[in-house]
């Protein structure tokens, strides 16, 4: 298992991802559910592809297909690093569906998919999700330009984000010390410093 694999050596942080969403809605105005495209950084690429690709080229998606499958089957388990809510009410995910995982020409890769709601929602209540992991094993952070959009959504709707407010000194000590001497800082640190999307429609 990917991620698993590196959790499991209990280290923090050893994965950056770079995200972008698209938040998907139906034709009846509900929002379906949210679509991530993961881009992890250049060490941990460089860890999910050895040995794949041919000639020093990148694994083609074909390749990277098995790869793909037991990534997201691996983040049933930590529920997708997204957190979805509404009302005040969290909201639950339907299994990824569209899975890709993608290589570029430096071999950095991209993981692709739609995340369906278990029942989509109506949008007139604002919807709002973060993307972390709750331990910062996994450093999720958006990218700065057009990190989310909305696909087919009805007229007026609109998508901010909210970041997150800076960590107290004794949290930064705490993070810092967890860093360097290589053990996790707690299981709250991911949502102190998550990003959250709100989407809301009139």
């Amino acid at each position: 298992m990917w991620l698993g694999l590196v959790r499991g050596a209990d280290a923090h942080p050893h994965v950056w991802v770079a995200v972008r969403s698209e938040v998907a809605f139906g034709p009846d105005g509900k929002i379906l559910g949210v679509r991530h495209a993961w881009e992890f950084d250049e060490m941990y690429s460089a860890f999910a592809v050895q040995g794949l690709g041919k000639n020093g080229k990148p694994p083609t998606r074909e390749e990277l297909a098995p790869l793909a499958k037991t990534n997201v089957e691996s983040l049933a388990e930590f529920e997708f690093f997204t957190f979805a809510k509404q009302g005040g009410s969290k909201l639950k995910f339907k299994e990824p569906v569209d899975v890709t995982l993608e290589s570029d020409d430096k071999k950095i890769v991209t993981l692709r998919f739609l995340l369906p709601l278990e029942t989509p929602v109506p949008a007139q209540k604002p919807f709002s999700f973060q993307v972390y992991d709750p331990t910062y094993f996994v450093s999720f952070g958006f990218e700065k330009q057009n990190p989310v959009t909305l696909s087919k959504a009805p007229a007026g709707c609109s998508v901010s984000t909210m970041e997150p407010k800076p960590l107290a000194a004794d949290e930064n000590k705490k993070l810092s010390e967890a860093f360097f001497q290589n053990f996790s800082p707690g299981a709250d640190f991911g949502v102190k410093l998550a990003t959250r999307v709100i989407v809301a429609c009139p």
